[in-house]
């Protein structure tokens, strides 16, 4: 499995696909993470980062069915794999861990 550490955009990528189970599909996700994270997401970013989530194993795809509406042309759905699975469960911890490890100080008077 190439590279193993997950960058920001990758593991929001990746909660997507979780979320969406049986509707992620790269426009889908885009979608999901514009409104979601209010930011602008472009769909060549998203298949950019679908393709390198693919490569280290994270998510499969597989193509669906042609429809009419899309001119004959198929979606690709994509889903986690175990590793995608074990690597966002690793990021939440790690993230969990670091802010328990914040003194409750920190939070007063802001």
């Amino acid at each position: 499995m190439k590279g193993t550490n997950l960058g920001e955009f990758e593991e929001l990528v990746l909660l997507t696909v979780a979320a969406l189970i049986n509707e992620a599909y790269s426009v889908a996700i885009c979608d999901e993470l514009s409104n979601h994270t209010g930011r602008s997401v472009k769909l060549g970013v998203v298949h950019a980062v679908l393709n390198r989530l693919e490569e280290k194993g994270l998510v499969k795809s597989e193509l669906g069915e042609a429809t009419q509406a899309r001119g004959g042309k198929r979606k690709r759905f994509y889903e986690l794999t175990m590793q995608g699975k074990a690597a966002l469960v690793n990021a939440k911890a790690m993230r969990d861990q670091l802010w328990a490890r914040i003194p409750s100080l920190v939070w007063k008077n802001t």
